[in-house]
């Protein structure tokens, strides 16, 4: 059974999160993009936990579904949630402050108990949906793992400068000085939305790990940007055996962002809306050439200066990745007007009411299907993402950076080339 998975996202209780940020909203929300196997996110916050036991029912082992679940219309098929949760782990080592976010998956709500029971002596489970907790993120590690030997444990957006185990603000130059001889019991990396898996694959370290590929989501309208593609019954020990081994039997394909939109992908300083390429960045040696304040360091600079090898080197047993552009974002470019407007909320639901998800639309559908339901542009833009002819600006320093499709427009593909995709 196909099955897409995005096991990262925050519920209502984080900061900085939506209001819907809820179980039923969640479920709504990855029906129409195609998401079926959804991570419950923010496990350790009582609240939540809460809410958990009281609207989940088990389904498949390892897996649950919402007890009073609502459909689309056009769709009948439940998500399922699996048990998940992110820790800020804020610590010393090294003679030096650490910042670096985990995110924990779980066979059951009852193994999440036992989690929330040890960590309760550890700091304010009920501050955050995301705790901040003064424990080394190998402890952490050890303490879930002697807990729940079946969890997993996979440090979170990998690169991010600030809040991450390679991040340039507070981060480790190596998944040892991290985690020290329990590197090796890590389940998979995250590689988050600045970074795609060929950047991860020029550090030949990191080979043995499954790159997984989540969204964050701090909001319903943001579920399944990034996700991971499987195929086996579902069920939580499938899930765990297919992460584990990096079986690419199982584990068919990472949805990616093109790593240019992300928030952190170049160097930079936001104030002074200064954006600079690696190269850029080494000749003004890190400042600011406007206010002269040191430079928040990039992932793709990050990347450079722990990498092994040169680009495009494709590692043993790697799995395969798609760059996507969120439906809506395809529209509005190609309509000319901001994401959150009625014109581009009427022409998404035009399109998911026809072919049901999201992901259908932008991996599947054929550009003749596209083109009986929406303009020719629309359905050419489609296939132009999927082919990788955008046009992308790179984020820097917390701006997320853009994706453009309607100015190449003009440069439509052959006709034969359309109809391939």
């Amino acid at each position: 059974m196909k099955i897409i998975a995005d096991l990262h996202l925050h519920s209502k209780y984080s900061r900085a999160t939506s209001k819907e940020s809820d179980l039923e909203h969640f479920s709504l929300a990855a029906q129409k993009k195609g998401v079926n196997l959804l991570g419950t996110g923010d496990f350790t916050h009582p609240q939540w936990f809460k809410e958990l036991k009281e609207k989940l029912v088990p389904a498949e082992e390892g897996f649950y579904r919402l007890k009073n679940a609502s459909f689309y219309s056009g769709s009948e098929k439940e998500v399922r949630f699996v048990v998940t949760g992110e820790i800020s782990n804020i610590y010393q080592r090294g003679g030096q402050v650490r910042r670096v976010h985990n995110l924990i998956v779980l066979p059951s709500l009852e193994a999440a108990e036992k989690i929330n029971q040890a960590l309760s002596w550890q700091g304010n489970l009920a501050a955050d949906g995301r705790p901040i907790l003064g424990l080394d993120s190998e402890e952490l590690l050890k303490l879930v793992l002697n807990l729940e030997p079946r969890a997993l444990f996979i440090p979170a957006h990998i690169w991010t400068p600030w809040f991450a185990v390679f991040g340039s603000k507070s981060g480790f130059n190596s998944l040892e000085e991290a985690f020290g001889e329990n590197a090796k019991y890590l389940a998979a990396l995250e590689t988050g939305l600045s970074s795609d898996p060929p950047m991860n694959w020029r550090i030949s370290a990191l080979d043995k790990f499954a790159l997984v590929s989540n969204s964050d989501a701090h909001s319903p309208a943001n579920i399944g940007r990034e996700a991971n593609v499987f195929d086996f019954e579902p069920n939580y020990e499938n899930l765990r055996e297919t992460i584990l081994k990096k079986d690419s039997q199982h584990f068919l394909f990472t949805i990616e962002f093109f790593p240019e939109e992300g928030k952190y992908h170049y160097d930079g300083h936001r104030f002074c809306q200064v954006r600079m390429s690696p190269s850029e960045r080494q000749k003004v040696q890190g400042r600011c050439p406007v206010c002269g304040k040191p430079l928040t360091i990039g992932v793709l600079s990050r990347v450079e200066e722990l990498a092994d090898r040169p680009p495009d080197v494709i590692p043993p047993g790697a799995i395969p990745f798609k760059k996507l552009v969120p439906l809506k974002e395809i529209i509005a470019d190609v309509l000319n007007c901001q994401v959150k407007t009625r014109l581009v909320e009427t022409e998404y639901q035009n399109l998911i009411s026809y072919f049901s998800n999201e992901f259908f639309i932008l991996l599947d559908a054929k550009f003749e299907e596209l083109s009986r339901v929406t303009s020719q542009e629309i359905a050419t833009a489609i296939i132009k993402v999927r082919m990788g002819q955008v046009i992308l600006e790179p984020g820097y320093d917390g701006e997320y950076g853009k994706v453009k499709v309607n100015q190449e427009l003009k440069q439509t593909p052959n006709q034969e080339a359309l109809f391939k995709y």
